[in-house]
């Protein structure tokens, strides 16, 4: 008996394309700034003038109060007490609101659920069997 064996050719070297990446001008453009019209200079005094150090200090937002951070030199910035309790009461009574009204609304459903049903079993008509 003799056994088939396949003859394999050999193996051909197949060249791939080499595409290069696309490329495009992104547009740009030189920001243009107008100064307001009413753009006066104010007088103020040169550190060399006044003999000091100038010190630069951020202006303060309005309505909020720095709080120091204990054992450190640190200050963080807090809203003042009006605007947290404002804050506080309004999340108070939304989330009583929310829950208030899923439980209405469960009890509304689970009491509505058989007068319903039998309401409907009553409107639909009775299908008659056919012997």
């Amino acid at each position: 008996m003799e056994i088939p064996t396949i003859e394999i050719p050999p193996i051909q070297k197949i060249e791939t394309i080499s595409i290069p990446l696309p490329t495009a001008d992104v547009p740009f453009y030189k920001p243009l700034v107008v100064p307001p019209s009413d753009l006066q200079a104010e007088e103020e005094i040169t550190a060399e003038e006044s003999g000091e150090e100038k010190e630069t200090k951020k202006p303060e937002q309005p309505g909020m109060v720095k709080f120091d951070i204990p054992f450190t030199d640190k200050q963080i910035p807090v809203p003042e007490t009006e605007i947290l309790v404002t804050a506080t009461t309004t999340a108070v009574v939304s989330v009583a609101a929310t829950l208030t009204a899923t439980a209405a609304f469960k009890y509304t459903v689970t009491a509505m659920k058989p007068i319903l049903k039998t309401t409907w079993n009553k409107i639909k008509p009775s299908k008659k069997k056919v012997s």
